[in-house]
């Protein structure tokens, strides 16, 4: 069976290594925080967190304390607070070493989709052009098609780009795959998933 949400986040937490500083984006990407487990990650949230912890349990949310999808989280004894200006500076600066972002729309070139579709309302980019330019490593959360069944890692993006050739690895709910110059290489598979259902699902060039 393909990996659902929480296994995808489970997946993509495994990407982490001790040290790393990382930044997770909004929808599956939040995910991540629960399975850190006892590794020495410290997330980074652009709206002024450094240190974020699990989600909370029902009953004991604080309103106060939110990540940039504006989702209750909590905090850890090292947590620090900061405003945005030192947030992007952190992104900017290249001191963050990963960040784990969703999207709508992945090339064979490691081109970005994530922030708009024509035609719906969207006050602008957000943080995410900041975050592909500047951290060290991009790792794209998503399922592999759309609710049409139709591929989401493509050819060429149609939607409008976040970045150009930013994205280093792709986990979707069928498996796992690398940009390479060549088109995107199979790394791993999700249990019960073949490669030719992988391909089969997929625009982009496999390689």
């Amino acid at each position: 069976m393909p990996w659902d949400r929480n296994q995808m986040a489970e997946r993509a937490a495994q990407e982490l290594e001790d040290g790393m500083y990382v930044n997770l984006g909004i929808g599956i990407p939040t995910l991540v925080a629960n399975y850190v487990g006892d590794k020495d990650i410290t997330l980074q949230s652009e709206n002024g967190m450094l240190g974020m912890g699990p989600f909370p349990f029902e009953g004991e949310e604080d309103p106060d304390l939110i990540n940039a999808g504006k989702q209750t989280i909590t905090e850890l004894r090292r947590t620090s607070y900061f405003d945005s200006a030192q947030s992007f500076g952190m992104i900017r600066g290249g001191k963050i070493a990963a960040a784990i972002l969703g999207a709508m729309e992945v090339s064979e070139k490691g081109d970005l989709a994530n922030w708009m579709i024509p035609g719906k309302l969207v006050k602008g980019m957000g943080g995410a052009m900041d975050l592909v330019a500047g951290v060290g490593r991009v790792i794209v959360i998503m399922d592999h098609t759309n609710k049409h069944g139709d591929s989401k890692l493509l050819k060429e993006c149609t939607l409008p780009l976040t970045g150009k050739g930013v994205v280093d690895r792709i986990i979707t709910n069928l498996g796992v795959l690398d940009v390479t110059d060549g088109g995107l290489k199979v790394v791993e598979l999700a249990p019960g998933v073949s490669q030719e259902d992988l391909v089969a699902a997929t625009e982009a060039m496999i390689v």
